[in-house]
């Protein structure tokens, strides 16, 4: 009986869990629209970077093969989840091509071939291993470092931060829905005793904290910087 009723509120709290990192992955998914709004207002990429959306992508489709009935056990959200993400993803890549430069546009190019390439590799090498539980572990710990390199990726970007003192090309919304879709599986991953969810989760919230503090420490300082009256060039 009362592991009749701790199995039944862990499922509870599971699934709970899942529904909020599921809501806050949506708003992840659509957070760098205003930085693409601005991208294609000026025709340009500036110095925003591609590699953020192509770890996200490669992310997104081996979780959501992760997800599927033939690598784990109801796990369906998961699919759907990212499966919409890589929707998204490749929009993001796609327009990002579109407006960079010639250097840039075939680097991408490039990185968007390599991860479609890697991904059918990922999906015909496991489906070769006839043991599901082997297959589960080989497709989870894939699933573990690719998203353990996504929630890396910002580490670029919070260079750039520190570097140049400003938050100008680390989007806010962006670092928040990290944060809080990271910590939601985080626990999904717990309650439902999956490492490969709540190992790379619990990185990505670090990195979210981390993210959020660098938004909060520099976003003042350019405040500051931006109510300075404008120096008058007499040349």
């Amino acid at each position: 009986m009362f592991f009749s009723i701790l199995n039944g509120t862990l499922t509870v709290c599971r699934d709970a869990a899942g529904i909020a990192g599921n809501i806050f992955a949506f708003g992840l998914f659509i957070s760098p629209i205003p930085t693409f709004k601005r991208i294609i207002r000026n025709q340009s990429t500036e110095n925003f970077s591609g590699l953020p959306y192509i770890y996200a992508l490669l992310n997104c489709l081996i979780c959501t093969w992760y997800g599927t009935p033939l690598v784990s056990h109801d796990n369906v959200l998961v699919m759907t989840v990212n499966s919409i993400g890589a929707v998204f993803q490749i929009t993001y890549i796609v327009t990002f091509i579109v407006y960079a430069d010639k250097e840039k546009k075939m680097r991408m190019l490039g990185m968007l071939l390599g991860v479609f390439g890697l991904l059918a590799i990922i999906v015909a090498g496991s489906l070769q291993i006839a043991d599901r539980a082997t297959r589960w572990i080989f497709v989870g710990l894939l699933s573990c470092a690719s998203l353990i390199s996504m929630f890396a990726s910002p580490l670029f970007i919070i260079n750039l931060v520190i570097r140049t003192r400003s938050v100008e090309f680390m989007p806010f919304y962006l670092s928040l829905s990290t944060f809080l879709m990271s910590t939601s599986f985080l626990l999904y991953g717990v309650f439902n005793f999956d490492a490969f969810i709540y190992v790379p989760n619990g990185i990505g919230t670090i990195l979210g904290i981390l993210q959020l503090a660098l938004y909060f420490r520099y976003k003042a300082k350019s405040m500051e910087e931006s109510n300075e009256p404008l120096m008058v060039s007499q040349a």
